[in-house]
């Protein structure tokens, strides 16, 4: 299956640079993808798309303010790093910018305390592919508040307006931290609209799973099935287990709120069958694309994603690739918002 047809052509005007001011005012793009219809409408009329009895199950990771700007200690240079994953004790997974200044052994500088002395250090231990560095940290106080303090929220680079709200870049439901990017469809929920779902029947499941270098990695290969995803962690507790079970038992559908969510839940149905999901937590390098069978994810609320991108595929594997590619157009047409901060599409 070649790369090259997943690709649009998308008019820059059409990439969303700010969030909306309300988070529910997005349009929304919905597709039957057994009749093939599309309509189109606003998000707040995903309720009439939902039945009692399915459930939403949402990504509630949140996202670090991962990306850190300094300065090599030896001659000053600008530096920049993008938090990717924890690894043991104070190591992390980076994306670096300029990587190839960063060989192992380079000290890096953070901030600065009123004595001039570096709030924060980094020195490189290993080099990996296309820009990645494994970092140790070394520092005083508790890492977190550092990053808080000094790192900036790791938009991504088709994003070049400032963000005054960090909070507009995290799902009202977020919880727990350790995300390099939002799980983006779920920006579209305010809590009084997850209430007003839930009243009308609607349940809400949370998973979660910590988005990562498979992200920001363009796919470099010509044949679909050649290419690798990077392992993302991902948890489900028995609450949440239960919820999905109870669902599957009552004849319910299972809403995924995001590709992120789809994959854990699909990640999740393999390793149990969709019978019998239990709690349980892992690395993820799921890969769907058209030929893949769901074994969980009924329905997919979703964002407008990137040409060629992995994201796409996904969608086209539940949606099929022609529809998928019809919508799209017809998106782009009408000009919907694309990417992190633009419409929903929901699958059903």
């Amino acid at each position: 299956m070649n790369v090259d047809q997943f690709d649009f052509h998308l008019p820059e005007h059409l990439i969303a640079q700010t969030p909306l001011k309300e988070r529910t005012a997005s349009r929304l793009l919905a597709l039957d993808k057994k009749a093939g219809t599309i309509t189109h409408g606003i998000f707040r009329d995903l309720k009439q798309y939902l039945r009692p009895g399915d459930t939403l199950v949402l990504n509630d990771t949140r996202v670090l303010p991962a990306r850190l700007h300094g300065v090599k200690a030896d001659t000053g240079g600008q530096v920049e790093l993008l938090l990717l994953k924890q690894e043991e004790n104070n190591r992390w997974e980076t994306l670096a910018k300029p990587a190839k200044k960063l060989k192992v052994g380079t000290v890096l500088h953070f901030g600065e305390s009123a004595e001039g002395i570096p709030l924060l250090k980094a020195i490189v231990r290993d080099e990996g592919d296309m820009g990645a560095r494994t970092v140790e940290f070394v520092y005083e106080g508790i890492f977190h508040e550092l990053l808080d303090q000094l790192g900036e929220m790791p938009l991504p680079p088709y994003i070049r307006e400032r963000l005054d709200d960090r909070e507009r870049y995290q799902t009202v439901y977020s919880k727990h931290e350790g995300s390099a990017a939002a799980p983006t469809a779920g920006l579209h929920f305010t809590s009084e609209y997850l209430e007003e779902l839930r009243e009308a029947g609607v349940e809400t499941a949370f998973v979660t799973l910590h988005v990562g270098l498979g992200t920001f990695r363009p796919m470099s290969v010509d044949k679909v099935e050649e290419h690798v995803m990077h392992a993302e962690y991902y948890e489900l507790s028995e609450e949440n287990a239960r919820l999905i079970r109870n669902t599957r038992e009552r004849g319910g559908r299972i809403v995924a709120v995001g590709t992120t969510s789809a994959r854990t839940l699909e990640t999740i149905g393999n390793r149990y069958g969709a019978d019998h999901i239990q709690a349980c937590s892992g690395w993820t390098d799921i890969f769907i694309y058209p030929g893949y069978g769901f074994t969980l994810t009924d329905a997919l609320l979703t964002n407008f994603h990137l040409p060629k991108s992995t994201l796409v595929m996904l969608v086209s594997a539940l949606a099929g690739t022609d529809l998928t590619m019809k919508a799209y157009a017809e998106a782009i047409e009408r000009e919907y918002r694309f990417f992190s901060f633009g419409d929903a599409m929901f699958i059903y």
